[in-house]
């Protein structure tokens, strides 16, 4: 028998979904997508998720933090970029603005002029003006804003575009 085919109660269901959910931070809409993979009603979705977060297995504030720390610790990603994930993941815009505002800007671009230095070092053009101008929508695409792009190439000399 398949795994698709396969029906899985209701109770069931909560309990896959409350074991996944303590090995790692999951939005609701994250769940609320599996629960629709596993062939369950809105209204079936919607008790889970509630119960889930009375549980406290799901939290969008503690996943949308861990989420925020992620993508700037490691994958080196900008504000924009992040919001915009979050956003995909229908997390609600005052808990995104609540978690950004735990941090400072230095905080949030501190990755940007590390990312930058080792970047200009592979981009190829024909001119600096050509290399700043790829450099530039590298880091737009990281989802950094343009004015701490240009305060970054400004610190590291380079007069490309500005």
């Amino acid at each position: 028998m398949s795994k698709k085919n396969k029906i899985i109660s209701k109770e069931q269901a909560y309990v896959r979904m409350a074991r996944i959910c303590s090995q790692k931070e999951y939005s609701t809409f994250d769940i609320s997508q599996k629960l629709l993979i596993l062939g369950f009603s809105e209204q079936v979705r919607k008790e889970i998720i509630n119960q889930l977060r009375k549980d406290n297995y799901l939290n969008e504030e503690r996943y949308t933090r861990s989420y925020v720390n992620d993508k700037l610790r490691f994958n080196k990603w900008g504000r924009k970029k992040i919001e915009l994930n979050l956003r995909q993941k229908q997390i609600p815009h005052n808990v995104i603005n609540d978690v950004f505002s735990e941090y400072s800007d230095s905080t949030l671009n501190q990755s940007l002029q590390p990312l930058l230095e080792n970047k200009w070092k592979t981009v190829k053009g024909n001119s600096e003006y050509e290399k700043t101008g790829k450099l530039i929508k590298y880091a737009l695409g990281r989802g950094f804003e343009m004015n701490e792009i240009l305060n970054c190439l400004k610190n590291m000399n380079l007069s490309g575009f500005i």
